[in-house]
């Protein structure tokens, strides 16, 4: 019973801090972010903030790594589950997972963000879902990194127009969005 109480608290402690930190995300860059800051906006003192974290980077690398294998999970589950032709569906289930953890997405998505954790989550998404094979159809090998560069920054682009848009489009919409022009850039010539 004791051990369950303790998972708790630090569930709770975690979403807190993590809430925390996202805040002060929103007014300022991470670099500018003190732990004592963090803590007092958490109302948590800093002996339990360093139990679970050593600075702010380890908290927002935390929060970062449990995103991405949330996305390896969720794109393999969704794979298993639909035929690999309903690339626009996996897309769909994944645009909604932003819709539903927005509060916490906006600002990872965000130029606030980390760009390379941006790039991870689109190149984990489309190679996946096949669409990184599409950059194949080019001889020239330069080509066909620019061609998956271009797409990958394209959807990070998109994705941040949309979460600053208040979502103002449907899942479903932005699923076939940026599908679409994705499996088209690789057609251009």
């Amino acid at each position: 019973m004791k051990e369950m109480k303790e998972n708790r608290k630090t569930r709770y402690t975690k979403m807190v801090l993590q809430d925390s930190l996202f805040e002060l995300m929103e007014k300022k860059p991470i670099t500018k972010i003190t732990i004592k800051e963090l803590c007092e906006n958490a109302d948590i003192n800093r002996t339990t903030f360093y139990a679970h974290y050593t600075d702010q980077y380890d908290l927002l690398t935390k929060i970062e790594n449990e995103t991405l294998s949330w996305a390896k999970e969720a794109i393999s589950t969704l794979i298993s589950k639909i035929d690999k032709n309903e690339n626009i569906k996996i897309l769909e289930e994944i645009f909604q997972y932003f819709v539903e953890n927005s509060k916490h997405l906006k600002i990872l998505m965000s130029e606030k963000g980390d760009i390379n954790f941006q790039k991870q989550i689109f190149t984990i998404i489309y190679q996946q879902l096949g669409i990184s094979s599409l950059a194949a159809e080019y001889k020239d090998l330069n080509i066909r990194e620019d061609y998956f560069v271009f797409v990958i920054n394209g959807s990070i682009g998109l994705l941040q127009h949309w979460l600053k848009n208040d979502m103002n489009r449907s899942a479903k919409d932005m699923a076939e969005i940026i599908y679409n022009m994705a499996s088209q850039s690789g057609k251009l010539e």
